[in-house]
C-alpha cells in the first residue's frame, strides 16, 4: 500500500534531514521511499494497511533510532482523494492555494471546539472540519494570525499538523 506520511513541526522546529528519514523509512522496511519538500512529507510503500498501527510504529521506532519525537499522520490515496473533493473552499485554492491549509488530526474534530472558536476569535480565517481534516482559509496573512493562538485558546489538539492546497496536490498525485 502507497503512503504519505505528514510528520509535525519538522524543520519549523524539529531538524531532521530528508535523507535521513528516507534512510530511516527504509530501515524500517518501507519501500519505494521519497520525500516531499522538506518539511516532513514522506512516500512510501508498505504491507501494513492500518494506519494507526504504523503511525505508532514509526513514532516509536523514529523517538528511538532518530531521537525525533513527533507525530505522524499517514493517509493514502483515497484518503488524500476525499480530501480534495470534500475541500470547501474551491475557488479559494484555485486563486490563493498557499493560503488555503488542511490539518491533518488523528480524530474527527468535536463540532463544539469551533464554537468555542468562535466565541473568542474574530478574524478573517473560515474553518470547516471534515472528519479528520480541518480546512482553513486565510485570506488575509497566515504569518500574522491570531489563529493559531486562539486555537490553543479553545483547546484544539495539539496532534496535528497542517500542508497547504499545494502540497495537498502533490501528495495526492505521488501517492496514486
Amino acid at each position: 500500500m502507497r503512503w504519505a506520511a505528514l510528520l509535525k513541526s519538522i524543520n519549523a522546529g524539529k531538524k531532521v534531514a530528508m535523507a535521513e528519514l528516507r534512510d530511516f523509512l527504509r530501515a524500517e522496511g518501507m519501500g519505494d521511499v521519497a520525500t516531499l519538500l522538506a518539511s516532513g512529507n514522506a512516500l512510501f510503500d508498505s504491507d501494513e494497511k492500518d494506519a494507526a498501527t504504523l503511525e505508532h510504529h514509526l513514532r516509536a521506532a523514529a523517538r528511538d533510532r532518530l531521537g525525533l519525537d513527533t507525530e505522524w499522520f499517514l493517509r493514502d490515496h483515497p484518503a488524500l482523494a476525499s480530501i480534495v473533493a470534500a475541500n470547501p473552499f474551491v475557488e479559494e485554492s484555485r486563486i490563493r492555494p498557499n493560503h488555503v491549509q488542511v490539518f491533518f488530526l488523528h480524530e474527527p474534530l468535536a463540532p463544539a471546539l469551533l464554537d468555542t472558536l468562535a466565541t473568542i476569535h474574530e478574524g478573517p480565517e473560515r474553518l470547516h472540519a471534515i472528519d479528520r481534516a480541518l480546512f482553513v482559509d486565510y485570506p488575509v496573512d497566515i504569518g500574522n494570525s491570531k489563529l493559531p493562538q486562539a486555537m490553543a485558546r479553545a483547546k484544539f489538539p495539539k496532534a496535528a499538523t497542517a500542508r497547504n492546497w499545494n502540497t495537498i496536490l502533490k501528495l495526492v498525485e505521488l501517492t496514486a
